[in-house]
């Protein structure tokens, strides 16, 4: 059955639909692509791919799998951010988990490739490990970038001034 609503009941109508289609659409930070932690991000998920496709042409699924992880991890952790779901998540302070995981990521990715590079029979494999090694630089300036402006409740930079210099 089909009902129109007219009047004030119209109007409370449409702002109950307002208000369930804006609590399921989400934002789309463009913004953040453009920034230097997404470039890092993007570039780091160029690299792991790479690698993903030498380790798959050379057949190495040890090391397919660890970059096929880190890929999906790394393609979360970009969506958390694009589409601003760090923001209504709030349970976790989701910087120091990027920072986490990019430091990891790239212990992680530099011993993989060590092994890769040093016990390589395929030049797939060799070529993996040395983008992986890439990859695990681009983990560490990214995790760097981060650490740097994670303040850990520190006074604003006028109250810095005066407070810590003295």
């Amino acid at each position: 059955m089909l009902s129109i609503c007219t009047g004030s009941k119209a109007k409370r109508c449409c702002r109950m639909m307002a208000d369930k289609t804006s609590a399921v659409a989400l934002e789309v930070d463009l913004t953040f692509l453009k920034s230097k932690r997404g470039l890092l991000k993007i570039a780091e998920m160029v690299s792991l791919f790479v690698a993903f496709v030498c380790f798959a042409v050379a057949s190495s699924s040890p090391y397919l799998v660890a970059t096929s992880m880190e890929l999906s991890i790394t393609l979360a952790l970009l969506l958390l951010y694009l589409l601003k779901l760090n923001k209504k998540l709030t349970a976790f302070f989701w910087p120091l988990i990027d920072v986490f995981n990019s430091f990891f990521a790239a212990a992680f990715m530099s011993t993989v490739s060590l092994v890769a590079v040093s016990m390589y029979t395929q030049k797939g494999t060799l070529a993996g490990g040395i983008v992986g090694l890439v990859t695990s630089a681009l983990c560490c300036l990214d995790g760097f970038y981060l650490f740097k402006k994670i303040t850990f409740n520190l006074p604003t930079a006028a109250c810095r001034v005066e407070t810590c210099d003295t």
